[in-house]
């Protein structure tokens, strides 16, 4: 069994998500369209996952425009598929909504809230409390059409949604403490890093960060090991 994870910077992996991925007996296999390699063949993928990136979602990117006709298929086919950061953005944008500027940017160590509806999803029940989590996002998107909300933070609203298989995250449960430093040392990244004025500490809450995403990692792997069999 294999899930294929679109990703759009050779930095931004599926992080903690590949170990969970692994104890579940799921194959990752990444495909990287920006280096305009071949399309991954998902009819028989298990599931499809959309990693983060710098770029926007609005940017002239034939490869990204390429890459969106793959994603809409695949929901289209009724798969899982979960959207991190920039991967939310394009779930979004594919499900018929807008992907524009934020209020402000996020970037470090914020509180997102949970919303009512998020304590009776598969992913989500149980966190019925803020929890801490790690952002790095300019952009935002409008909750597509029939999709629940999930999660909201104090500068920007639409933090998670569901729709039917389709999760999308814009705050980052993958990252490691090794991720976010060299995220804080890459070139594409120096214009958000120069409006910091400190820059976000790789290893703050660390350890409950790992905790939430072997849980909510670990719900959406069962799903899709649950539904195959």
């Amino acid at each position: 069994m294999r899930v294929v994870a679109f990703r759009h910077v050779p930095f931004e992996s599926a992080g903690r998500l590949e170990p969970v991925l692994l104890h579940y007996g799921i194959q990752l296999e990444y495909c990287d369209l920006y280096r305009l390699g071949p399309e991954p063949d998902l009819e028989d993928a298990a599931g499809l996952i959309v990693l983060g990136g710098p770029m926007s979602m609005n940017d002239d990117l034939p490869w990204l425009r390429r890459e969106q006709r793959l994603v809409e298929r695949t929901i289209a086919a009724g798969k899982p598929v979960l959207g991190i950061c920039l991967g939310a953005q394009l779930l979004a944008q594919s499900l018929g909504e807008k992907v524009y500027r934020n209020q402000q940017c996020e970037i470090g160590w914020f509180k997102i809230y949970f919303t009512d509806t998020a304590r009776q999803d598969d992913l989500f029940a149980g966190l019925d409390r803020e929890e801490t989590v790690f952002h790095w996002h300019g952009e935002t998107f409008d909750l597509p059409a029939g999709s629940d909300l999930l999660a909201w933070s104090a500068v920007c609203r639409n933090q998670a949604f569901r729709h039917g298989k389709v999760y999308g995250l814009q705050f980052h449960l993958e990252v490691t403490p090794e991720m976010v430093a060299d995220w804080c040392r890459q070139d594409e990244n120096c214009g958000d890093v120069r409006e910091l004025s400190t820059l976000p500490d790789p290893a703050y809450n660390e350890n409950r960060l790992g905790e939430l995403s072997r849980l909510i990692f670990g719900r959406w792997c069962h799903q899709i090991v649950s539904k195959s069999t």
